[in-house]
């Protein structure tokens, strides 16, 4: 269960992060930002940054007492 509670800050951090390196048209190396398009909305997003920020926000998680 912490780990589906984790996927949401995970998916706020790449989001925001992806969003203010992709506006300076920066692909931020290893974290590899792409530029994705969903029915004619485009926003960044990177994989690789999303699966360090789920892991990182499930650890704290799991760290801190209940």
């Amino acid at each position: 269960m912490q780990f589906f509670k984790a996927l949401i800050p995970g998916a706020i951090l790449t989001f925001v992060v992806s969003t203010l390196m992709g506006r300076a048209h920066s692909t931020g190396g290893w974290l590899q930002i792409h530029h994705y398009f969903i029915q004619e909305q485009g926003f960044y997003w990177s994989w690789v940054l999303f699966a360090i920020g789920t892991g990182l926000a499930w650890m704290i998680m799991i760290i801190t007492p209940k």
